[in-house]
C-alpha cells in the first residue's frame, strides 16, 4: 500500500501536484492526492524508522564488539578451542581426534538425512547444503558440486533422493582435499563456534558457559524456534538471570542445561544425553568454570581424558 502511494505521487507532474494540493478537502481529487501525500509521508516515516533502527543496531553491535574484544579470549584461545573440538567430537564422532572425521558420513536414523564431517553437517538441516554451496563458489569443479540440485531438494527432510548411491563416496573423496577440510572448519566457526562464543561472552559466561552454548548450537542448530539454540536460550533466560543480568553463572547454566535436556528428550525420546549429564554437568558440578585440564568425562559409556 505504501509503495503504491509513493508511486502515485511520483507519477504526478510537479505543477499538477501543487494544484491538487490546493483544492479544498471535499474535492475527490484533493482527497486522493492527500491520501497519496499521506502515504508518501508514512512511507518516508517508515523508511526513517527502519534507518534509525538499523543505525541503532549497528551502534549496539559495535559496542558489543568492543566489549567482547576487551574480554579474555576464553574458549577462543587456541588451546581451549582445540579442547572444545575434542569435546564435541567425542559426542558427534565417538573420538577426541576430530580431524579424523572430515570424511565421516552416515544416516544415523534421526530424521536429518546424512550426517557428515567434523560437526555433523546434515543434508536435512541446511548446514551441509550451505557448506557445499560456499565451497563450490571457490572450487566449482569439486566432486560434490554435481549433487547441489539434489541437496537443495532434500533440504529439510531425511530423503536420500538424488544422493544415492554416489554421494557418500564423493564426500569421502572430497574430504581428502585440503581445501574442503579448511572449508569445513571455516563453516563450523562461522555458523556455530564464533556466534556461540560471542553471545556467551555478552551473557557474562566464562569458558565453560561458552562451551555449553557452542555444543548446544552444534546439536540444536542456530535456529530461533522453540527447539533451536536461540529458543532454548530464551526459555532459560525466562527462568534464570544470566551473569550479565546480575545472576549466578552456575544457576543459569544449570537452568540452561535443564532446558536443553528437555528439548533433546522431546525431539528424540530415549536419546542418550551424555553430552549434558556426564560431561557438561560434571564440569559444572566440579566448579570447573574455565574448563581447566586435566579433564575427564564420559560419553555413551566411554571415558575420555585430556591432560
Amino acid at each position: 500500500m505504501k509503495r503504491a502511494g509513493v508511486l502515485l505521487l511520483g507519477a504526478l507532474p510537479v505543477i499538477a501536484a501543487g494544484v491538487y494540493l490546493a483544492v479544498p478537502d471535499d474535492s475527490a481529487d484533493g482527497a486522493a492526492t492527500a491520501s497519496a501525500s499521506s502515504s508518501a509521508s508514512s512511507s518516508a516515516g517508515a523508511r526513517s524508522a527502519r534507518d534509525d533502527a538499523k543505525a541503532r543496531a549497528e551502534q549496539e553491535r559495535e559496542a558489543d564488539d568492543a566489549l567482547v574484544a576487551d574480554l579474555p579470549p576464553g574458549l577462543a584461545a587456541p588451546a581451549k578451542k582445540e579442547l572444545a573440538q575434542q569435546l564435541v567430537s567425542s559426542a558427534e564422532n565417538s573420538t577426541t581426534k576430530w580431524r579424523t572425521a572430515y570424511g565421516s558420513i552416515e544416516d544415523v536414523g534421526d530424521g536429518d538425512g546424512y550426517t557428515a564431517g567434523i560437526v555433523g553437517f546434515c543434508t536435512g538441516t541446511h548446514d551441509l547444503l550451505m557448506l557445499v554451496e560456499r565451497y563450490t563458489e571457490d572450487h566449482p569443479d569439486n566432486g560434490l558440486a554435481q549433487y547441489l540440485p539434489a541437496l537443495r531438494e532434500v533440504d529439510g527432510s531425511d530423503s536420500h533422493e538424488g544422493l544415492d548411491p554416489g554421494f557418500t563416496a564423493a564426500w569421502r573423496a572430497e574430504a581428502e582435499v585440503p581445501a574442503f577440510r579448511e572449508a569445513q572448519e571455516e563453516e563450523r566457526d562461522r555458523v556455530y563456534f564464533e556466534p556461540a562464543v560471542r553471545l556467551a561472552k555478552l551473557d557474562g559466561l566464562g569458558t565453560l558457559g561458552q562451551f555449553v552454548y557452542y555444543d548446544a548450537m552444534v546439536f540444536h542448530g542456530p535456529d530461533t524456534d522453540a527447539e533451536g539454540f536461540y529458543g532454548l536460550r530464551e526459555r532459560a533466560m525466562a527462568k534464570a538471570r544470566t551473569p550479565g543480568e546480575g545472576g549466578s553463572e552456575k544457576a543459569y547454566l544449570e537452568t540452561f542445561l535443564d532446558v536443553r535436556k528437555q528439548a533433546m528428550e522431546a525431539k528424540r525420546p530415549g536419546i542418550d544425553t551424555s553430552r549434558v549429564d556426564t560431561a557438561q554437568r560434571r564440569f559444572l558440578a566440579a566448579g570447573n568454570m574455565e574448563l581447566a585440564t586435566p579433564l575427564v568425562w564420559e560419553m555413551y559409556g566411554d571415558t575420555y581424558r585430556v591432560s
